[in-house]
């Protein structure tokens, strides 16, 4: 295949302007994460006194030393709900990474911050993380520590929180293992992710997994216990048979669970052998998209920098220039790209749906790079069929059967969202560029078509309109729209699976095409009824 040619000159003032505006982003990012970590730190002292240790330092233990790992849903929950600094992170540190030499989903909860109480968005993030687990079939290691669900906002989790329980046993009935360390607490419906997982650890004098605590049973029932006789971890290694190993410490209940990994027939696939890196840096890709979103560019510019040898093999290239198709391979690893150089017009539509469905009749993984404004409006537009045509490609891409994964690396506005496989298309991973803009629409737009229909409400009235409030309107409306489609809004809503460093991406592709490979390797032995504890 012909390796692209760059016309990115990385010593031009734009590409340094644009460089500049993306680091900008990246130390905002930067800033959130260092002020999540000092929000541990500050609880150290609690932890020590008690003899445990930090959420922080218990990933660490878990993960074999020098792995990847790629963390998920960081940013969840962010300035939401009882989030008021940015710490909370939905109340966990989650990703994937690698356990005795095997990958794991790993779950950490974020016990140091705010006790690990959830609130809604921290019950988003875990059914998001549980659907990775499955999809992907990735055994669960779980370090759980937590105050459980917010009482201030436990009215919002209550119905959907049962998914959580039903993911468990899926998972189980599925096949994939789960492996769960309590390190503390674990009260009410917290009881139950140690009683629905299949292997469980507990802290001797740490440990505590019970219905109802201490204070709600004397309140219910006017009995009175201690936290030891109700849930305490050797009544539950000893007596109900809830745990299966009894740790002495944070680390060595760590230990049992590395052990109880190391001894599972979960091995990956092979790795592929010998690839060319791009032929660009990879850190060109801060200056690449233009800072301005307005400035055209062309997508192959990233393609570049993220693809083996930057050999790209376009597809139908001149039958339409806004929408790039074509194969190329990452680390080894064959794949199919879609992006975006402007709206997706009729042909570029028809053009991907059958990129699509030839990638899904060879087997081929699809990337999706989006920067589109949308689909192309007006006269001519709706006169080629853009309707019809974009239904074809939504089709394509939310029946495609192979792996797809996308990555936000600009705007991804309006239907055109889900044409390059949003969120709400269920893509495998989603990652997004702190750069980029999700919405229905631009806020500008939005404001401007909230004044012409004002203004021609008016005048169907006979009325003369306050050109004053109009002005108004369309300005709140345009700054909330402009707000409301940040990569940190959309993050802290789920929308992605994390912000990403764009000089990151190969690596983090590379590292998701493995597990997608994997999962559809693994044969697992599933069942209909999920291991139960006895």
């Amino acid at each position: 295949m012909p390796a692209i040619v760059s016309a990115i000159d990385p010593a031009s003032e734009s590409f340094k302007a644009n460089a500049a505006a993306m680091q900008a982003e990246l130390d905002m990012i930067a800033g959130i994460e260092a002020k999540k970590a000092a929000a541990q730190e500050k609880a150290r002292p609690l932890f020590e006194k008690r003899g445990k240790l930090l959420p922080k330092e218990r990933l660490a233990l878990l993960l074999d030393p020098g792995s990847p790992f790629l963390e998920l849903a960081s940013l969840a929950g962010y300035l939401m709900y009882d989030d008021k600094d940015g710490s909370g992170a939905g109340g966990s540190i989650a990703g994937i990474g690698y356990v005795s030499g095997k990958r794991c989903l790993v779950i950490v909860s974020n016990s140091a911050v705010k006790g690990g109480t959830v609130a809604p968005s921290g019950l988003w993030k875990s059914l998001r993380l549980q659907n990775i687990a499955l999809e992907n079939k990735l055994p669960v290691v779980g370090l759980m520590e937590g105050g459980g669900a917010n009482l201030n906002h436990v009215s919002d989790m209550f119905v959907e929180g049962a998914r959580s329980f039903a993911n468990q046993a899926r998972l189980s009935a599925a096949g994939i293992p789960q492996i769960t360390v309590v390190h503390g607490s674990s009260t009410a419906g917290g009881a139950y992710q140690p009683g629905l997982s299949d292997y469980v650890i507990m802290v001797r004098g740490g440990s505590k997994v019970f219905l109802a605590g201490p204070p709600l049973l004397k309140a219910a029932t006017g009995e009175i216990a201690t936290d030891e006789e109700l849930g305490g971890a050797e009544l539950h290694a000893e007596v109900t048979g809830s745990a299966d190993y009894l740790a002495e410490n944070d680390a060595d209940g760590i230990r049992y669970a590395r052990e109880i990994m190391a001894k599972l027939q979960w091995k990956n696939g092979p790795v592929p052998e010998g690839f060319d890196e791009p032929l660009y840096a990879a850190d060109e890709l801060v200056g690449v998209v233009p800072a301005e979103a307005k400035t055209p560019y062309d997508v192959r510019e990233v393609i570049a920098r993220l693809v083996d040898g930057s050999d790209f093999l376009d597809f139908k290239p001149d039958y339409d220039g806004q929408t790039v198709c074509g194969h190329a391979a990452i680390e080894g690893q064959t794949i199919g790209i879609i992006g975006n150089n402007g709206p997706i017009t009729p042909k570029g539509a028809t053009k991907a749906a059958q990129f699509v469905q030839l990638a899904d009749q060879a087997g081929i993984p699809l990337l999706f790079l989006h920067n589109t404004t949308g689909f192309m409006v007006g006269r001519q537009a709706e006169a080629d069929g853009v309707i019809k045509h974009g239904s074809k490609l939504i089709q394509a891409v939310t029946n495609a059967r192979v792996p797809r994964i996308s990555i936000h690396i600009g705007g991804s506005y309006g239907a055109g969202n889900y044409a390059m496989c949003g969120r709400g298309v269920d893509p495998r991973f989603v990652f997004s560029w702190p750069n980029v803009r999700t919405a229905v629409m631009g806020g500008a737009q939005a404001g401007m078509v909230l004044k012409i229909v004002a203004l021609e409400k008016a005048a169907r009235e006979g009325i003369e309109p306050q050109i004053e409030m109009v002005e108004a309107m369309e300005k709140a409306t345009a700054e909330q729209m402009d707000a409301r489609s940040t990569a940190l809004y959309g993050s802290a809503r789920l929308w992605d699976d994390g912000i990403i460093d764009p000089r990151d991406t190969r690596r983090v592709l590379a590292f998701i095409l493995d597990i997608c490979r994997d999962a559809d390797a693994r044969v697992t032995r599933p069942n209909t009824f999920g291991v139960g504890r006895f």
